[in-house]
């Protein structure tokens, strides 16, 4: 490019175009928006180059640095690359092998029904001077672990989507720009009541307002924030203490969805329902774009490859037509 803000104007109409088509690209608008700005620093003319962009990609790279982060960061260049070739055809499109195969998804930490009743039950006593903020915290995690939400979504939730008489709530326009009704236990449906009132008896809320709200200071009233939540969560998973039985690494919110989604697969095999059947009800319940995404617990999840493994067992021994 011979000039760097049009390489920016470029990162914006590629950002723009795709968001049309339903992809949000937080994270890559600001990834390329970082590669614009290192582009104008190195003071680079003319097409981009591969080694432009292996260089971005490597940048900052200290001796923790992990190679799969260039090569994430490289991944995310080589659409817009693409992209860019329609108006530059001296484009470079970087080798993904330049930093190796991205390590594939890792068996995260699947609670056990203890943790889960322990996180509750501390978020239930972190501050005894102020009713609402225990309440919101032990309803958040207690939402999240039941219905398996990610974070984003349970913050994203409006008051209005939270309908405690038909039993549903409604998450809109998730990761994947998709909608969905979702289903609650009365249980679920008990504990977001008594939150709700809880809730309207402190502060003054709208249809509109989020359904979980800060508690304290300036943030009263306003939307929950993720930092405000993992710092939190943090705080709690430290003084409970609990053994990290996943790959990552350590113990995270995100840990409870995937609890939730290992669990459900568990009580089917138990109940006796196809499995193979039922996958494709519990991809549109987490809101997945590819049922291969669902299938992954089977297969990346200690205690569901035991469940595969059995199942395969039985498979195999079962006797053949012809057998004698």
């Amino acid at each position: 490019m011979s000039a760097t803000t049009g390489l920016q104007v470029k990162v914006d109409e590629y950002i723009t175009e795709r968001r049309r088509l339903g992809f949000k690209l937080n994270g890559m608008a600001k990834g390329l928006a970082s590669f614009a700005r290192y582009v104008s620093c190195v003071h680079h003319r003319g097409p981009l180059t591969c080694d432009l962009m292996v260089n971005w990609a490597r940048q900052d790279q200290t001796p923790d640095h992990k190679a799969e982060t260039g090569a994430r960061r490289l991944k995310m260049l080589r659409p817009f690359a693409r992209w860019m070739r329609q108006f530059e055809p001296l484009t470079g499109l970087p080798d993904e092998s330049v930093f190796g195969p991205i390590p594939g998804r890792v068996a995260p930490h699947i609670y056990q029904e203890a943790e889960i009743v322990a996180l509750l039950d501390a978020a239930r006593h972190i501050d005894s001077q102020n009713s609402l903020r225990p309440a919101t915290f032990e309803t958040l995690f207690g939402l999240i672990a039941c219905a398996g939400l990610r974070v984003s979504e349970a913050l994203n939730l409006l008051d209005s989507d939270v309908d405690l008489q038909d039993g549903t709530l409604v998450v809109r326009q998730t990761k994947f720009a998709k909608s969905r009704r979702l289903p609650l236990h009365s249980s679920t449906i008990q504990a977001l009541a008594h939150y709700r009132q809880l809730r309207c008896q402190q502060i003054g809320t709208t249809a509109e307002t989020t359904f979980f709200i800060g508690t304290r200071g300036r943030l009263l009233g306003q939307p929950l924030g993720d930092r405000q939540v993992h710092r939190v969560f943090l705080a709690l998973r430290d003084k409970l203490g609990w053994v990290n039985r996943g790959a990552h690494g350590s113990v995270r919110i995100h840990d409870l969805r995937h609890t939730f989604a290992v669990r459900t697969v568990m009580r089917w095999h138990e109940q006796g329902i196809d499995v193979d059947q039922a996958m494709l009800s519990l991809c549109t319940y987490l809101g997945h774009a590819d049922i291969s995404h669902t299938y992954w617990y089977l297969t990346g999840v200690p205690e569901l490859m035991a469940l595969a493994g059995a199942k395969f067992e039985q498979f195999a021994q079962a006797p053949r037509f012809g057998d004698e």
